[in-house]
C-alpha cells in the first residue's frame, strides 16, 4: 500500500511538472500597433526607417469580435506585417461602424502608464540619427544621449526617443561592447539591426513582476536605476528617476518595465481603451498550451479582454487559437498557439 501511495505521489509531481512546463511563454514574437492610416504608417516604417514589408492582409472574420471583444458585425482590420532583422511588428488599422479610434493624447509623457515603445538597435547612432533628422522626425529626446558611468548597468549605452506619424514612441539604442544581447555584436556593416525589446510604463515593479514572472513565467534578465541629466534629456521628463527591469522568454525580443520613482503624476492607462484607439499596443506571446494559460488567467482573476478563448476559422500568421489579457497597468498581451 505504501508503495502505491509513493507511486501516486511521484506521478502527481510529474503531472504538476508537466502542467508548469505547459505554461511557459516560448517566445515574445513581437508587437501589434494600432495606426490611424495604414498606408501612411507603412511609408514611415519602410521609407524613413528600413523595415521590410512582408505582407498586407485584410481580416473581416467573425472571430475578430470575440478576440477583441468588440461587438460590431462590420469590424474589419487591415494589417501590415513588417520585419527588421530577425524581429517582426504589425501595424493594424481598424474599420468599425461602432468603435471610433481615438488619437494618442497630445499631452502624453514618457512616465504615463500607457507608454510603450520598441527599441530599435543600431550600430552607429550618429548615422542613424542623421537619417531621422533628414526626414524631420518628431523628437522626444533633445538629441541622442550617452548614459553615464554612474549608472553601471547602462553606462555607455546611446539612446534616442522619437515618434512615428501617429505619435507612437520609438527608441534608437546602441549598445557598447559587452552590453546587451551578444547577437548585436556580430553585425558590422548594417546601421539598423533589429528590435531588442518593447518597453512599458508600470506603476510598481514588484506588483508587475507577479504578472510577468508567476503568470507568464518570464525570466528577469537585468535591472538598473537610471537618473541624471542624460536621462531627463532622453525621456523629456524633468527629474526622471526610474527603475528598469528587463525580462526575457526563451526566444524573441525582451520586455522592459519602466517604473518612475520620480517624478509623480504619470497618467494611468485609460480604462475605456479599445483596440481601435491609436495608443493601443498588443504584445504577442507564443505558448505551447493556450488552453492551460486561459484557464489559469481565469482562476487568477486576471483582466481578460477577449470575449472567450477564440479559435480562428483558419490559422492566421501561425495563430490558431488565442486570447487577450492585460497586466496590472492595462497593457495588452495576445497569448496564442
Amino acid at each position: 500500500m505504501l508503495k502505491i501511495y509513493r507511486n501516486l505521489f511521484f506521478l502527481g509531481l510529474l503531472n504538476f511538472s508537466v502542467f508548469l512546463q505547459a505554461q511557459v511563454v516560448r517566445s515574445v514574437e513581437g508587437v501589434s500597433i494600432t495606426v490611424s492610416n495604414l498606408k501612411s504608417a507603412i511609408a514611415f516604417y519602410t521609407k524613413v526607417l528600413p523595415f521590410e514589408l512582408d505582407t498586407v492582409y485584410i481580416t473581416n472574420d467573425s472571430f475578430l469580435q470575440s478576440l477583441y471583444n468588440l461587438q460590431d458585425s462590420s469590424l474589419c482590420t487591415e494589417t501590415a506585417q513588417l520585419r527588421l532583422g530577425d524581429e517582426k511588428i504589425e501595424l493594424v488599422e481598424f474599420h468599425s461602424a461602432s468603435y471610433r479610434g481615438r488619437p494618442i493624447p497630445s499631452a502624453s509623457k514618457s512616465n504615463d502608464l500607457w507608454f510603450q515603445h520598441i527599441a530599435i538597435v543600431v550600430n552607429d547612432m550618429e548615422k542613424a540619427y542623421k537619417i531621422l533628422e533628414q526626414n524631420n522626425v518628431t523628437h522626444v529626446s533633445t538629441m541622442p544621449q550617452t548614459l553615464p558611468v554612474y549608472i553601471p548597468a547602462a553606462a555607455g549605452i546611446k539612446a534616442f526617443y522619437f515618434r512615428d506619424t501617429d505619435g507612437h514612441n520609438l527608441e534608437l539604442i546602441q549598445f557598447p561592447k559587452g552590453k546587451g544581447n551578444p547577437k548585436w555584436e556580430k553585425y558590422t556593416d548594417i546601421t539598423f539591426l533589429g528590435i531588442d525589446h518593447t518597453a512599458i510604463g508600470v506603476e510598481a515593479t514588484n506588483t508587475s513582476l507577479d504578472f510577468f514572472t508567476h503568470f507568464l513565467h518570464l525570466e528577469v534578465a537585468g535591472e538598473s536605476i537610471n537618473y541624471g541629466v542624460e536621462q531627463e534629456h532622453l525621456n523629456q521628463v524633468f527629474g526622471a528617476h526610474l527603475r528598469i527591469t528587463g525580462l526575457k522568454a526563451t526566444q524573441g525580443m525582451g520586455i522592459e518595465l519602466l517604473d518612475y520613482i520620480a517624478p509623480p503624476g504619470g497618467m494611468p492607462y485609460m480604462a475605456d481603451t479599445n483596440p481601435t484607439d491609436v495608443w493601443y499596443w498588443l504584445t504577442k506571446l507564443k505558448v505551447d498550451n493556450v488552453d492551460a494559460y486561459y484557464n489559469l488567467a481565469k482562476n487568477k482573476g486576471l483582466s481578460l479582454k477577449s470575449l472567450k478563448l477564440t479559435t480562428l476559422n483558419k490559422a492566421l500568421n501561425g495563430i490558431s487559437k488565442a486570447f487577450i489579457v492585460s497586466d496590472t497597468d492595462g497593457h495588452a498581451y495576445l497569448i496564442y498557439e
